[in-house]
């Protein structure tokens, strides 16, 4: 068996769901599986690697290949959770293959990606061919909710450049939105429902908040945008409210979905929409403001120049072709440039598969892709 297609069928049978909800079984959930798996890997290759404490049952792996008189190091980054698994109609993970398709959850997204990058690695660790850059191997976690992974490993890990897996069908892509998300509350006095004008109902004053959210979302798209990136955006995915029919609500939550884009400081986010609901929709009660639990900003092509050059000449060795792009969605590309690394996204797969029912990866773009990140090492010296 190809050695990447072995690696995407491992990875994908060892759950690693992000525990966006309590809901989830526990045994589906958190990345440690994958990080022991990981970890066995590297050790069988004899390189060093350490593991990076996130959070409990949740570490970033970080393997390294030292190439003596090699000046520039690249990282490969990829990570190890994915989404979870509610209305599959593929086994989760049963990894099953039916002809040039590798089904299950991650597939796609994005342990087919990891998997090129660990194959790409081990060969370069066997061959350690003349001309090949220093390589850091890391993979993160906590990617697909709140990116502590990434942002513990941009404290530690330094690189000329960096390579984020995420499926772009073999294309480069060199620019993204960033995002925040934060809660907002409405609070009201609880009462018994016999008698609702004695209390004041939170869940009202959240459908007129979030009428007024609708428009400032309306307001966004036509006076905040890029060329590149196109307009910012704002959605409303989640609301919890009430505790039982026959009371009067004392409080009601939303979650909020910011996109920001070049030029915008994610941080200035909910102030701007604070001050617009008070200020243009009328809201004249209390609203409590969350903190954000994720605040990226935009991926900015600037910067990233030369590894897009190397990147695509790669590419077209392999497959006489590619393009380069933005994408509206984030990637852990965007912190790891932040932290002054210049980072590009690739990857085998289409982002259209991500996340759905019936997910699955291509193997010959998994193998392909272990071909160009191989070129790509030794092409930076």
């Amino acid at each position: 068996m190809i050695e990447t297609t072995r690696l995407v069928r491992d990875l994908v049978s060892l759950p690693s769901v992000n525990p966006f909800r309590a809901d989830i079984p526990a045994d589906i959930t958190l990345e440690h599986r994958v990080t022991a798996y990981l970890d066995k890997f590297f050790r069988g290759l004899g390189v060093p690697y350490e593991r990076q404490p996130v959070a409990p049952q949740r570490e970033n792996i970080v393997a390294r290949l030292t190439i003596p008189g090699a000046k520039r190091t690249l990282l490969l980054e990829a990570h190890q959770d994915t989404v979870p698994i509610d209305g599959m109609i593929v086994e989760p993970f049963g990894a099953k293959i039916e002809g040039n398709k590798l089904y299950g959850r991650g597939s796609c997204d994005i342990k087919g990606g990891m998997s090129s990058m660990l194959a790409c690695f081990a060969r370069l660790v066997r061959e350690k061919p003349k001309g090949c850059c220093n390589i850091i191997m890391a993979c993160s976690v906590d990617e697909e909710n709140t990116k502590l992974g990434v942002m513990e490993m941009a404290k530690h890990v330094r690189a000329d450049f960096a390579v984020v897996a995420e499926p772009t069908s073999l294309n480069i892509v060199h620019a993204h939105k960033g995002v925040v998300r934060w809660h907002m509350t409405t609070t009201g006095r609880s009462c018994h429902s016999s008698s609702p004008e004695k209390g004041i109902n939170a869940i009202y004053r959240m459908g007129r908040l979030l009428v007024g959210i609708e428009q400032y979302s309306a307001h966004l798209r036509t006076t905040t945008s890029d060329p590149l990136l196109g307009p910012a955006t704002l959605s409303v995915g989640g609301i919890e409210g009430g505790v039982s029919v026959n009371t009067v609500p004392d409080r009601c939550r939303i979650a909020i979905d910011r996109r920001v884009v070049l030029g915008e400081k994610p941080g200035n986010a909910p102030g701007l929409l604070l001050s617009f609901l008070v200020d243009k929709a009328g809201i004249d009660f209390p609203v409590e403001m969350g903190e954000t639990w994720i605040c990226d900003p935009a991926l900015s092509p600037q910067g990233s120049e030369e590894i897009q050059k190397l990147l695509g000449t790669a590419i077209d060795a392999e497959r006489g072709s590619h393009r380069v792009h933005a994408v509206p969605y984030g990637t852990d590309a965007a912190t790891l440039a932040w932290a002054g690394i210049p980072s590009v996204i690739f990857g085998p797969g289409d982002i259209a598969k991500a996340h759905t029912i019936d997910e699955w990866v291509p193997l010959d773009e998994v193998e392909t892709a272990s071909n160009i990140l191989y070129r790509l090492a030794c092409s930076i010296g």
